[in-house]
Parts: C-alpha cells; sequence; structure tokens
C-alpha cells in the first residue's frame, strides 16, 4: 500500500518520535509558517511530477506538526502511579517490552487505532553457554507474561478489551527438539526455525475467551486438527476489524491484490464470541 498509511516509528530514549520537539529557538507559530511555505513547494513538485511520495512527505509533516501537542504526553509513562508500573514491571526512562505495554494502554486510550509492539532476543539456537534454553526462554517469557497480563487487565478494568482486538505471534515457531549443532559436545543446543506448526492468539475484539483451536502431534511438529493458514488468520482479523476480505483491495502493478492472497481465506468462524 502506499507509504501514507504507514506507521510512526517511535523510539525509548530521547524524543518519542524524531523530531518532535522543535529546536532550540523555533516557536510553534514559526513552526507552523515553515511547514505551510514547505507544503506549497511540495504541492507544487506534485502537481509537476506526479509522485504520490510527495503526498506522503506532506501528510507526515502534518501529522508530525499535530503530535507535537500530544505525543509526549502520551509517551510519559512516568505519569503513571508506581503500582501500575510495577503491574506491567515497567521502569521510566528504560527501554522494555513492559514499558511498550504500558505506553500501548495510554495510546489506546487516546484514539490511536493501530498499535504493534515488537521485542527482539528470541532467537536461541543457542550459545556456548548453553543457558539459550534453560535461562534465556525462562526469563524472555516471564517478560511478555507479566506485561502481556497486565495490558489485557488495564484494558478490561477500563471497558476497553471489548471493542480492542489484542493479537500476539511471532514470524514462526520452534522446534520440538533441540538442535546439535555443536557435534557432540552439543555447545549450541538451541531449537530451529520451524514454520509447520507454531501458537498464536487473540484476545477482545470479538474473540471467544478461554477457547483453543488447532492440534499438533504429540510432539508438536505437525498440525493434525483444524489447520490455520496466515491467509485465513489475516481474513478473520479483518472480519474482526470490520472488512471483508474479498472486497478489500489495493492496486498494485496494474493489478487488484487481495490483502489476503489469490488464494482462497476462511475466517475461523469457531473462535467468534
Amino acid at each position: 500500500m502506499p507509504s501514507a498509511y504507514q506507521g510512526v516509528q517511535c523510539r525509548s530514549q530521547g524524543d518519542p518520535v524524531l523530531y518532535l520537539s522543535n529546536p532550540k529557538g523555533v516557536s510553534r507559530p514559526l513552526r507552523r509558517h515553515v511547514l505551510d511555505a514547505i507544503s506549497k513547494l511540495n504541492q507544487q513538485h506534485f502537481d509537476e511530477m506526479g509522485d504520490p511520495e510527495t503526498l506522503t512527505r506532506i501528510a507526515q509533516y502534518e501529522m508530525a506538526y499535530r503530535m507535537q501537542a500530544e505525543a509526549s504526553d502520551a509517551f510519559d509513562i512516568k505519569l503513571e502511579d508506581p503500582n501500575t508500573l510495577a503491574k506491567y514491571g515497567a521502569q521510566a526512562g528504560g527501554s522494555s517490552y513492559a514499558n511498550n505495554c504500558l505506553v500501548a494502554r495510554r495510546l489506546a486510550e487516546r484514539g490511536v487505532r493501530f498499535i504493534q509492539l515488537f521485542d527482539y532476543g528470541w532467537d536461541s539456537h543457542g550459545s556456548n553457554q548453553g543457558e539459550s534454553l534453560t535461562h534465556g526462554f525462562k526469563n524472555k517469557c516471564k517478560d511478555i507474561d507479566q506485561a502481556t497480563a497486565a495490558l489485557l487487565s488495564d484494558l478490561k478494568e477500563r471497558g476497553m478489551l471489548e471493542d480492542t482486538l489484542v493479537v500476539w505471534g511471532g514470524e514462526f515457531g520452534r522446534t520440538p527438539m533441540q538442535e546439535n549443532r555443536g557435534g557432540q559436545d552439543n555447545a549450541f543446543a538451541g531449537r530451529d526455525h520451524h514454520p509447520n506448526a507454531y501458537t498464536m492468539w487473540m484476545a477482545g475484539g470479538g474473540v471467544k475467551a478461554g477457547y483453543s483451536h488447532g492440534e499438533t502431534d504429540e510432539m508438536g511438529y505437525e498440525v493434525v486438527k483444524d489447520p490455520v493458514s496466515i491467509h485465513d488468520f489475516h481474513a478473520t482479523i479483518l472480519y474482526l476489524l470490520g472488512f471483508n476480505h474479498k472486497s478489500f483491495t489495493y492496486r498494485y502493478q496494474g493489478l487488484n491484490q487481495g490483502l489476503t492472497g489469490v488464494n482462497e481465506a476462511h475466517i475461523i468462524s469457531q473462535i467468534l464470541a
């Protein structure tokens, strides 16, 4: 889709969004005057060249200007009480998944429609210390579970969960058996990439609570019941957001492309509340 629809990347240090603060000596009225002049130049360039990226640039400048009045407060978790910070495991001024979850709740409260959180450090193929599975996953899961549970609890307490769809997942699964990269000494005892079977979950936003869909074999290696493709998953998310995935298309290279691919995608009706 055109980059005018792309998200705004947020940062954990400094301004939450690049160039959110005006340079020293630049007032807000002066900033508005400069943006108006830049917008006229960009519009003139678009009228001459027809490059849609120019319109994207205009829109981003305007969004940044509007965000200057609101974003700093939304991202400031120091405004939360100590009990809430402890509930998430968040630390003001730090950088963590817990902080991101708390910011996500603050953004959702302010009407931000789509919020995406990333967490790194899952690529545990192994380590020379052999701790990737015994300690790495354990600590990582604790951090994720505490903050995620706090986010869901907060959304529910505020009456927001029923209108907010929370989706959790990764780019692929992990094999149920360990690797043996280090030979007989097994120095790298991790787990390999595994796209055949893995777990994703959704909460709130019209899905059943406490329902599990699909099963693997006893090894967790292959799906043996109710398989769900990524296109099925996307179709279901679009349905919960109020879109018909069959008609929701975008123009690309002369064709109307479907967001759920060219093969038939199915809504997972069993998980709907």
